[in-house]
């Protein structure tokens, strides 16, 4: 059996959720416990004016889920450690005849992070599946569907700080972490980037996820993020990952078309440098929904993925309370594919 992890562009069954529970890290206080959850809420509510959205919510917070969300929002109930359903939920495939199936990576706190726990949410991935009907495929990877961007034709960009991360995947090899990808999303060239941004370096980061850095929107082009500004971190590198797609391939032999998508002119907040980026947007049933900061830059960001994604709705949505979390749109949303006819 072989399978292969479609372009997130195809067509969805639905779109998956978690909501922040009380305790977590992100949700200190009660303050923050209320911010979280208006900023998922907002983005579960503009996904889901154009496909179903499922949240899965801790039995503790279940009334409290209800009070944040409209009907048209599903809730089904788990023991949750966060809400980063990219991260803990699985990845979707396609198997050879059509059918979905998730791949359930290992997932232990974005390589076992000192604030984190995992005891529940090492468990979405089979939860979700279960839930969807659909089988499990195995995998023994610590990985998170954050660390991983694809076309949908065999390419996938990894970071070297995520799927080599000593505390993630310490006797794996480079190519036998591509040799699982291969088994299990069915990829065919890996593309690393050699980190990600430097916020997402820092203590309450991920240690560098692809899914902020660069997107494969169709096959031949890329998305990078460009930081613009060369008194930022991430300007350094920013022009490597362009330099590096310039001279790449995809797994079909074709040359990149890199377009830019200029980082948001805000530098810093309160905690330093900040790792804005219009690349953790997520592609819905004929919308985008985009990651809003009340820069002047949403507006050129909308303009340039409204080209990249024709047809589309562009929906932009305040993500400034996500990403003082640690994530983006895109960390807290997972697609599940409707299965290939």
């Amino acid at each position: 059996m072989s399978w292969q992890m479609s372009a997130e562009g195809v067509e969805h069954r639905r779109t998956w959720m978690a909501f922040p529970p009380a305790g977590a890290e992100m949700t200190a206080t009660p303050e923050s416990v209320d911010d979280a959850r208006r900023a998922w809420s907002a983005v579960a509510h503009a996904v889901a004016e154009f496909e179903p959205v499922t949240m899965v919510v801790d039995p503790a917070d279940t009334a409290a889920a209800r009070r944040y969300l409209s009907a048209t929002v599903e809730i089904v109930t788990a023991p949750l450690d966060d809400a980063w359903m990219r991260d803990i939920g699985p990845t979707f495939v396609h198997a050879e005849d059509g059918s979905v199936a998730a791949v359930d990576w290992v997932f232990n706190g974005w390589g076992q992070q000192d604030w984190a726990r995992w005891d529940s949410d090492r468990h979405i991935g089979r939860f979700v599946a279960a839930t969807a009907g659909i089988p499990v495929v195995e995998s023994r990877l610590v990985n998170e569907g954050g660390g991983i961007q694809v076309d949908g034709a065999g390419t996938v960009i990894l970071t070297e700080t995520v799927q080599l991360d000593p505390l993630r995947n310490p006797d794996l090899t480079e190519a036998e972490v591509e040799q699982e990808l291969r088994r299990t999303i069915g990829v065919e060239k890996a593309i690393w980037l050699p980190r990600g941004l430097w916020r997402d370096s820092e203590r309450f980061g991920t240690k560098g996820h692809a899914d902020i850095v660069a997107a494969l929107p169709v096959p031949g082009v890329v998305l990078v993020h460009d930081q613009q500004d060369a008194g930022h971190p991430d300007h350094a590198l920013s022009e490597t990952v362009k330099d590096l797609f310039r001279g790449e391939t995809d797994a079909a032999g074709r040359s990149f078309e890199v377009i830019s998508l200029p980082a948001p002119k805000t530098l810093v907040d309160d905690e330093g440098f900040v790792d804005y980026s219009y690349i953790n947007h997520y592609v819905c049933n004929g919308a985008v929904i985009l990651c809003g900061f009340d820069d002047p830059n949403d507006a050129v960001a909308a303009a340039i993925l409204a080209e990249v994604y024709p047809g589309r709705t562009i929906v932009t949505v305040d993500a400034r309370e996500i990403f003082a979390r640690g994530g983006g749109i895109h960390c807290i949303t997972q697609n599940e594919p409707l299965p290939l006819r």
